[in-house]
């Protein structure tokens, strides 16, 4: 979503309830209350039952494990006694600390930004179970031993459970968090050492899990949506009189920013039939009415004229033209993606006098409280947020107007003015999330580099024409002060490779599409063009692309060279292949992760199969390696279904042509490659791990595609011509 580090001063504050034990599967927090409260995260209930209250969405990316772990580590606590629930909204106490005051998940930050912050919550909790255990028993603090929920003292035979010492616990001062101790990790026993069963396994395995969808509250009414026919159309005028006349149909309402209609009523298949029935004129006077094809005909000719300097190191324009070097230039550009996680977006609304309730994944509930808050006409202290659990994400639930939430508070307010006070629930369709915009922006690279007699690179001049997910965000001022956007440009803005002469320049245009962050951010597209463009580099310099990366890494970049190493070694890489079948190589770091790939290839009748894809990572301490591997593997598949099929497209009115899987593409079981995943050890803190394996899918691909037939591809998804 966003990178990491960048200190935001939006100053939003918001209150929220006091989060308590969820019951196993529901992932809502319920009115109980624990023994032992120490802090905003963890709670110990007598039975030893302790519940982590987790700050950022569970969306199938594993962080509930993830923070429970370190809770669990550093209080003693048994795997099995330990529960996520999800914090309330409130940015006080839950803000992600990489982001400043914001409440949010996403840009691999989740398990970076908390491992010290949970790992001294536990601390200070069974730093209170140990004075509880010694003022009990008489005996020095020192002397008691902790372990699977456990309090001991051996020299004088005693031992109580943690839930025996919660509530004396509970009555002591709550010493400062930054003063108690932390754990020396070779003493580590859950973290990095086994591979724990993930908590919120069991409940979405056998249908307990809550999901928006699954919210149901009585005399709920439901809502669907019909949206414009293109992006800037808004409604002129709509006639509703048939739509009304369907049985169980209660409201007719527009949507907040010309976002379309809402028909509400009491059965979904009430709402499609009032949808079909409904007779609406669009207003196109701020339509977008340009094609994709005509966007990136319009981004070619902006990418002859100079943009935006983002990077200027030594003379890239001297240097490609030096009389002993070979130049060589070349031009990729990616589509526009959209999310499509497995679950689309929905929400509940339930607005009162007191307020509105709302039931949503949300991965950032500072401003979706906002956005509600607006939308509902209601004071943000007012709005009181139930987070569940989200099915993939990828960024979608991160929209800085509150997507379905913002849509379904507004739907609530509508009622309400009908006198209706009902709890509304809104589901998007697949067509309303594919054909809604808020995608990855389409992108073009340029680039023009030079090698010089010695096979070494010594220019690399690089132009990016990419719209900008940031402007007009809550994020435009605190991220773009200097007019650039800064995920346009990551991974080319900090290029790793040692090239003397480096030089960047954007171009960040309108289109009127609505563009949004997206897996990975800006690497999902300047790592197809870099890491494509290096192996270029060594085959006009004659040189294994494998020797050059590691010549052009050595004396900078450690973790980056020992996950090309390791992959190397790990694929066979100097092995030889069958004709028409090749190997690629992909080496790319993101939210702090390196990550190099091979991928095999065989192509046959212009058909490219993906036989295999060995990975090496190097993330940090690995807090629980099959999380890990589940990630990385994830980020694979989605990486390959962007790069070998998925786009989103307009034809010439402007008019988005994919609606549903049938035509937006993604990569089905029988597709999906052998996937090996290689850790790299290390004590470092943790960094990011949701994302950075979906960079250097797509470039390992085309590289072994051009092993395979030596046809270069430079435009996504990958097509080989018949």
């Amino acid at each position: 979503m966003m990178g990491t580090g960048a200190g935001l001063t939006l100053g939003l504050v918001l209150p929220g309830s006091e989060p308590a034990a969820a019951a196993d599967g529901d992932n809502t927090t319920d009115a109980g209350s624990a023994d032992l409260a120490p802090n905003a995260f963890v709670r110990l209930a007598r039975d030893g039952r302790v519940t982590v209250i987790c700050k950022h969405l569970e969306m199938g990316q594993g962080v509930y494990t993830g923070l429970c772990a370190l809770v669990a580590e550093e209080l003693d606590a048994p795997w099995d006694s330990v529960h996520p629930a999800p914090a309330p909204a409130d940015a006080a106490l839950y803000n992600n600390l990489y982001w400043g005051p914001l409440q949010g998940t996403g840009a691999s930050t989740s398990l970076a930004n908390a491992f010290e912050q949970m790992r001294r919550a536990g601390a200070v909790a069974r730093a209170m179970l140990v004075r509880a255990a010694a003022e009990a028993w008489d005996v020095p603090p020192d002397e008691i031993e902790t372990t699977d929920g456990r309090l001991r003292h051996a020299a004088g035979d005693r031992s109580a459970g943690y839930g025996e010492m919660a509530a004396a616990a509970a009555a002591l001062p709550v010493p400062d968090p930054d003063t108690v101790p932390l754990k020396d990790p070779a003493t580590f026993r859950l973290i990095g050492r086994v591979d724990l069963h993930r908590p919120d396994a069991a409940a979405k395995i056998d249908g307990s899990a809550l999901y928006a969808s699954d919210i149901r509250l009585p005399g709920m009414l439901v809502a669907r949506i019909r949206r414009p026919p293109r992006f800037g159309a808004t409604v002129k005028s709509v006639n509703t009189e048939a739509a009304l006349a369907v049985p169980g149909v209660k409201a007719v309402t527009p949507l907040p920013a010309g976002a379309g209609l809402a028909v509400v009523a009491e059965m979904p298949w009430q709402t499609a039939r009032a949808l079909a029935v409904l007779a609406v004129e669009w207003d196109d006077s701020a339509t977008v009415t340009t094609g994709t094809d005509a966007i990136l005909e319009r981004y070619r000719e902006q990418a002859k004229t100079p943009g935006t300097v983002v990077r200027n190191q030594g003379d890239a324009a001297a240097a490609l033209t030096k009389p002993d070097s070979v130049a060589i230039e070349a031009t990729y550009d990616v589509p526009y993606q959209a999310h499509a996680p497995m679950e689309t977006p929905s929400a509940v609304a339930h607005l009162t006098d007191s307020g509105i309730e709302i039931w949503t994944a949300s991965q950032t509930p500072t401003t979706d409280v906002l956005a509600v808050a607006e939308a509902a006409r209601v004071d943000p202290a007012r709005v009181t947020l139930h987070p569940t659990f989200a099915g993939g994400s990828f960024g979608l639930r991160a929209r800085p107007d509150g997507g379905c939430a913002r849509d379904v508070a507004a739907i609530a307010r509508a009622l309400a003015e009908q006198g209706i006070g009902a709890p509304v629930q809104l589901v998007w369709t697949r067509e309303d999330e594919i054909r809604g915009g808020w995608y990855r922006p389409m992108a073009l690279h340029t680039v023009s580099g030079a090698v010089d007699a010695n096979g070494r690179p010594t220019a690399w001049r690089h132009r990016v024409v990419c719209q900008s997910i940031l402007k007009g965000t809550v994020f435009e001022g605190p991220l773009m002060g200097d007019g650039i956007d800064p995920t346009c440009v990551e991974g080319v803005a900090d290029l790793p490779y040692a090239v003397p002469n480096m030089y960047l320049d954007l171009h960040m245009p309108e289109t009127g599409v609505p563009v949004l962050w997206w897996r990975a951010g800006g690497h999902s597209h300047t790592a197809f063009a870099t890491e494509s463009f290096v192996d270029e580099l060594a085959h006009a310099a004659g040189t294994d692309p494998l020797a050059l990366r590691l010549d052009l890494l050595r004396d900078a970049h450690p973790d980056m060279l020992n996950v090309l190493l390791l992959v190397a070694d790990k694929a066979g890489w100097a092995a030889p292949l069958a004709p028409g079948r090749g190997r690629g190589l992909a080496v790319h770091r993101s939210r702090g992760t390196s990550v190099a790939q091979v991928a095999e290839v065989t192509v046959k009748d212009s058909t490219i199969v993906v036989d295999r894809v060995v990975c090496a990572v190097h993330c940090g301490l690995p807090v629980n390696p099959s999380v890990i591997r589940a990630q990385v593997e994830g980020a694979i598949v989605f990486g390959l279904s962007a790069a070998l099929r998925g786009r989103i497209t307009m034809d010439d009115t402007g008019a988005v042509e994919q609606s549903n899987f049938h035509n937006f593409e993604v990569l089905r079981m029988a597709a999906v490659p052998d996937i090996e995943v290689h850790i790299l050890p290390s004590t470092a803190a943790p960094t990011g791990i949701g994302e950075p394996a979906l960079p250097p899918v797509a470039p390992a691909v085309a590289n072994a595609v051009f092993a395979a037939t030596g046809t270069r591809l430079r435009s996504l998804p990958l097509r080989l011509k018949g």
